[in-house]
């Protein structure tokens, strides 16, 4: 009868352990994705806290799927301790460097770009408050037109005046309406 092996030779576990160390390096440049995501588009903690759970959780998929794959299921510490050796020695070294290069493209594109875009920036600065001042000048002639009550004319050539359609019913002329409430309010 054969029995399955239940356990790795330490030449398998050194093995497992130095693949441990190389996915390390891996999960260190999905980080700097996250990282560089970071120095492009300033977050707050609150984004910052969900895209680290977002990494762990992809973490803890990644975990489960390299004990399957290549431990035979078992899972063992040691896999943990390679995955953040390996991950610390790539966040230290080659990591540092690469996010280092990151800043200095992103700071660089982003002096180019406000030069470009000053002129633009100050035309629309101008327009910004001038539009400011014509809505502030409209909403003050619109209290002011408020106050003052406005009679309709009647002549009889105009159109809200006409009587053709005598079949309307409880509509009064509007402007004979008016002038007899300001006659009553303003006593002569």
């Amino acid at each position: 009868m054969n029995v399955p092996e239940t356990f790795f030779s330490v030449s398998e576990e050194i093995f497992l352990f130095g693949l441990s160390f190389v996915f390390g390096i891996i999960i260190g440049i999905c980080y700097d994705v996250f990282r560089t995501a970071r120095i492009l588009f300033p977050h707050n903690t609150a984004l910052v806290v969900i895209e680290d759970v977002v990494f762990m959780a992809g973490y803890a998929v990644f975990l489960s799927s390299f004990s399957a794959v290549f431990a035979r299921g078992e899972l063992r510490f040691y896999y943990v301790i390679g995955n953040a050796i390996g991950f610390i020695f790539y966040f230290f070294t080659i990591g540092s460097i690469i996010i280092s290069v990151m800043k200095k493209i992103y700071y660089t594109v982003r002096k180019i770009l406000v030069f470009v875009f000053r002129p633009v920036q100050s035309v629309y600065v101008n327009l910004l408050e001038k539009s400011h001042n014509f809505v502030r000048n409209s909403e003050n002639s619109v209290k002011r037109n408020k106050k003052k009550s406005f009679l309709l004319l009647n002549p009889p050539d105009l159109l809200y005046n006409r009587k053709e359609n005598k079949k309307r019913k409880n509509v009064n002329n509007v402007a004979e309406k008016k002038e007899k409430e300001c006659r009553q309010k303003k006593p002569v």
